[in-house]
């Protein structure tokens, strides 16, 4: 009998129903040729949602999720809802109530002429970022007092334990022992001046490589010098190791280095629990309906989904798939509108070449 999977599917607002839709016509052909079922559970939840009822995530839907195998998202973000509430209620909330600790996030150039940076290649641009994701200063501790006022004081304070930072640091290890490509692990910090919750992160690094990993090498980068080395020298790179405020700054300009938010995507990952997939692109509620938002970052998360799930030669099928679509000729551009194809068109070429 063929492995069975369930999955929770939140198409969201805006654009996310149709990235996910395409990323669902990839997978049903994954499916029948790599001999796995997914059982999907769909959810409503997003924007309209907040709007009709003022629930964002319902600790009941939670609840729900824990007996997922696994969450696939299509974007949360809607014109009428103000900026925070879908994201922290939802987003977040599902972060720290499933416990999903790493944000996995590979980089990788599928062709050269996505690529802003002169002389750079595919082989120059393949390395995977491992961002903290439930500590430092998204935990929101802090306050404000005095506020409105002249002396109004506002704080937000980077908070770390050991376990949390051990914890990382460890799946990172393995990740970059697994990759198995330059076995090479760069954790990106600021402990010049970040200098106890740095130190931390800086000690556990080289403890944690000194004792159990001894065959990955081990670098560190300041945050600001790697901002510097992601657009000078990004073949340096194999899996970065950092913090959640840093990891999400950096990731953002990694997306563009391997050819914008169209092709990049993302894991919130329990490596024991329930693991939720993601394009990093938004909800792009402008393009809603017309068939002209590119959904590949949306089919690579579903890749990644795959491979978090243990369909590693289904992933690696997806992933071959992206490189081809990208590389048939048929797709002009990765920005919304002038790709060449529509929406659904690129899903049915993808879906051909798995």
């Amino acid at each position: 009998m063929s492995k069975s999977y369930n999955v929770a599917v939140l198409g969201g607002d805006g654009t996310g129903p149709e990235v996910v839709q395409e990323a669902l016509k990839v997978l049903e052909v994954a499916q029948s040729k790599f001999g796995f079922k997914l059982n999907y559970q769909p959810y409503d939840l997003g924007g309209e949602r907040y709007l009709k009822t003022g629930e964002t995530l319902p600790d009941s839907v939670i609840e729900e999720f824990r007996k997922q195998d696994a969450i696939f998202l299509g974007a949360i973000g809607h014109p009428d809802v103000k900026p925070g509430i879908l994201e922290v209620g939802i987003l977040l909330k599902a972060r720290f109530a499933l416990d999903q600790y790493i944000n996995l996030r590979p980089v990788k150039l599928y062709r050269t002429e996505d690529c802003p940076l002169k002389d750079k290649e595919p082989k120059d641009v393949d390395f995977v970022v491992v961002r903290e994701n439930t500590g430092g200063i998204y935990t929101g501790v802090g306050g404000v007092v005095q506020k409105g006022t002249p002396l109004e004081i506002a704080t937000q304070v980077m908070v770390y334990s050991r376990p949390v930072v051990e914890r990382c640091v460890r799946f990172a290890y393995e990740y970059a022992r697994r990759r198995n490509k330059k076995k090479m692990l760069t954790l990106v910090h600021k402990s010049n001046v970040l200098t106890h919750a740095g130190d931390l992160w800086v000690r556990t690094h080289k403890e944690l490589g000194d004792r159990e990993f001894t065959d990955i090498k081990q670098d560190y980068n300041h945050v600001d010098a790697a901002t510097m080395w992601f657009v000078k020298q990004p073949e340096w790179y194999d899996v970065i190791v950092t913090e959640n405020l840093f990891g999400d700054i950096i990731t953002d300009l990694a997306a563009i280095i391997q050819g914008g938010l169209g092709v990049a995507a993302g894991g919130n990952i329990n490596p024991e629990g329930v693991s939720m997939f993601e394009p990093m692109g938004g909800s792009a509620p402008k393009y809603k309906g017309q068939n002209v938002i590119n959904p590949l970052a949306a089919i690579a998360a579903a890749g990644m989904m795959l491979d978090t799930l243990g369909e590693h030669e289904a992933a690696a099928a997806v992933d071959r798939a992206m490189t081809a679509t990208l590389n048939s000729g048929k797709i002009k551009s990765l920005a919304a509108g002038r790709m060449g194809l529509g929406t659904k068109e690129v899903g049915d070429l993808a879906a051909s070449l798995v």
